[in-house]
């Protein structure tokens, strides 16, 4: 399926679009190379991320009428496609200190673990598209994120927690 050498320039066009894929923790250079059989490296086919993620099957459903919420069930699409990805997933979800594992985890405990790993599924699809539109590698966000993103959140649940437990808090800022 690929050669390192073919044409006059000496090196096949995808072998770039393989290597930014393999940047994304959880993906391989074989799952890249899949990715990449599955849906191409000219992303102009997909004006947006969501419409790739829809095509692939692993845009979240969101059947919500008269204010009552239906199934969230993805649609079927490219199961070859959903197959990696949810591969991928599995192997970002054991990871440690990244994003894709922090999100994993962080839905688990919620959704469940198989719900978990379509999701990250669906972000490793989503970084996918940026990637080949932009060209660029994949720059981690890290394990914290979720924290950093909302640290008042993270610190009134933390007074809360030692609240419950029967200590009084006081918060001083570091000199």
């Amino acid at each position: 399926l690929f050669t390192t050498h073919t044409g006059d320039d000496g090196v096949i066009p995808f072998d770039r679009a393989r290597d930014r894929l393999d940047t994304i923790t959880g993906v391989g250079k074989r799952a890249a190379e899949t990715i990449i059989a599955e849906i191409g490296v000219d992303m102009t086919r997909f004006p947006t991320a969501a419409h790739l993620a829809s095509w692939a099957g692993l845009a979240p459903g969101n059947n919500i009428t008269g204010g009552k919420r239906g199934s969230g069930k993805t649609t079927k699409g490219d199961v070859w496609l959903t197959d990696i990805l949810t591969q991928c997933a599995w192997s970002a979800a054991r990871t440690r200190d990244t994003y894709l594992s922090a999100q994993f985890w962080r839905l688990a405990r919620r959704i469940g673990k198989k719900k978990a790993a379509i999701a990250v599924a669906h972000s490793i699809l989503v970084i996918s598209w940026h990637l080949l539109t932009n060209d660029c590698d994949y720059q981690d966000l890290g394990g914290d994120y979720f924290t950093r993103r909302n640290a008042d959140r993270q610190r009134d649940r933390l007074i809360g927690q030692l609240h419950n437990l029967g200590y009084r808090v006081t918060l001083e800022r570091p000199a």
